[in-house]
């Protein structure tokens, strides 16, 4: 694989804050739209005259591309740069801004949600570009902040959604969003330096459109899995179609120069527990939280019987309001006791909030707190330690590839633990279950997936140690070599 060891240096310090200012806004424009919109999804439907499935189609369409553009725009940050990539970014969302506020039907909406989905990328370009031009110490605290914007505001932003969607309907939340996309783009054009290519040589194309081909697959069969049935022909199609063009692209990134992520690093211990701890994570947490955990509350046979606002503000804001103040305390204890430390602790945490929440999953106050305990030890360590592991576990001459493709397990993760919920739920109903054992066999497995992640997050190998470099404190991360 070309190198860019000649490259020049770009000086390095403890603090941007117009960059990081620019960043935050940057990766915000692209969060509302993921945050905000959910509470206005029927408002969507009625002003679209379309159904509740294609509304959900452009849900899934969304994360897809999220996925996809997490991989290909930041593994093509390595031979065009950090800031292209990232102003292409900020464009797309923008445009993605556009087409949904002004939506005639529910195809163009649809595509503005791809557009949007695609930008996604601009999280993972935030903490490339932080990793480029920040010490170890301002990579830290700026990766927290970033992690936590990218959390979104404590869950006032989705209350902000409903209510623009109440008053002023769902085009209001695309404009809101496109105001702050606007000012995100002229920031990062005006504040982030234009960092030089880490990688020569040509994009793999080849290998990408393989790994798209595959994501694509297996969320789709992931996401349509309970609908379709998943023993039906459309999901075995899309899930083991998926997987064959999953292992057709490891297959094909063997001996090739150029590809998309070095085969030797995706088998190594530097990546492959890596990527399996986010998706066992993303799958143990954030289905129970998104799913289980609201449809449980809300229910007034099984549950408790609350309210959607009721239960948002008793069993989700308070761990997202934690995050926004764990995630940069996390940002700031990973350069000091080490990334790796800070995953472990991350996964730890959150198995021993499960294992409380669960059993007392019917005394509401203990159950509630005990989630709200993943608002430091999931929304804060976890998230911000395996973003920020990602970046500095890569070599040098492949930056943007294990942060892209971690990053495209999140959305696999989450697409997992929703659809696993989901079916244990609907399995719980139909077999009889009564009262809190319809959502008990979801929970648990929630707590199983967190307890595997556990074993997956001791297996990764910390970070290479380097020769020390002039900004105190970061190392060089060598290529793999054969």
């Amino acid at each position: 694989m070309s190198t860019c060891a000649d490259r020049p240096e770009t000086p390095r310090s403890d603090s941007r804050p117009g960059m990081l200012l620019a960043l935050a806004l940057a990766v915000l424009g692209y969060q509302l739209n993921a945050t905000m919109l959910s509470p206005a999804l029927p408002d969507v439907m009625h002003r679209l005259h379309t159904t509740s499935g294609l509304v959900g189609l452009s849900q899934t369409l969304f994360f897809l591309f999220a996925a996809i553009g997490q991989v290909t725009l930041a593994r093509l940050s390595d031979y065009r740069g950090r800031k292209p990539m990232m102003l292409l970014g900020c464009f797309l969302v923008i445009a993605g801004d556009i087409a949904c506020a002004a939506a005639p039907d529910i195809g163009v909406f649809l595509v503005g949600r791809v557009l949007q989905g695609f930008s996604a990328a601009l999280f993972t370009l935030a903490f490339l570009t932080l990793d480029d031009t920040l010490s170890a110490k301002g990579f830290g605290r700026a990766a927290g902040i970033i992690t936590a914007v990218n959390g979104g505001f404590a869950g006032v932003d989705a209350v902000f959604g409903g209510w623009l969607a109440d008053t002023v309907g769902f085009r209001g939340i695309f404009l809101a969003g496109l105001v702050v996309s606007v000012a995100g783009t002229l920031a990062v054009y005006r504040t982030v330096p234009a960092t030089p290519p880490t990688a020569k040589g040509r994009m793999d194309w080849r290998g990408t459109s393989l790994l798209a081909i595959g994501l694509t697959g297996v969320l789709i069969g992931l996401a349509q899995g309970e609908s379709w049935g998943w023993l039906s022909v459309p999901t075995a199609i899309c899930v083991l179609g998926g997987l064959a063009s999953l292992v057709a692209f490891a297959l094909a990134g063997r001996g090739a120069r150029d590809t998309v992520i070095d085969t030797k690093l995706l088998v190594s211990r530097r990546a492959w527990p890596l990527l399996a701890t986010t998706v066992l994570t993303l799958a143990g947490a954030f289905g129970a939280l998104t799913l289980t955990v609201p449809l449980f509350t809300q229910d007034p046979q099984a549950g408790y019987g609350m309210s959607a606002t009721h239960s948002a503000l008793l069993f989700a804001t308070p761990a997202q309001a934690i995050g926004v103040i764990g995630a940069p305390l996390a940002g700031i204890l990973g350069p000091r006791i080490g990334w790796r430390r800070s995953v472990v602790l991350g996964s730890a945490g959150s198995l021993i909030a499960f294992v409380v929440a669960v059993p007392f999953m019917t005394h509401q106050w203990v159950f509630a707190a005990a989630l709200a305990v993943l608002g430091i030890t999931y929304n804060g360590l976890s998230i911000t330690a395996l973003n920020g592991l990602a970046v500095l576990s890569s070599p040098d001459d492949q930056k943007g590839a294990l942060p892209g493709l971690n990053g495209a397990c999140f959305g696999i993760g989450a697409s997992l633990g929703t659809a696993l919920a989901s079916a244990l739920i609907t399995v719980a109903a139909s077999g009889g279950a009564h009262g809190a054992d319809r959502y008990g066999p979801a929970l648990w497995a929630s707590c199983g997936l967190l307890a595997v992640a556990m074993v997956t997050t001791v297996a990764i190998k910390a970070v290479p140690k380097g020769a020390a470099q002039p900004d105190g404190g970061r190392v060089a991360v060598p290529a793999m070599r054969g």
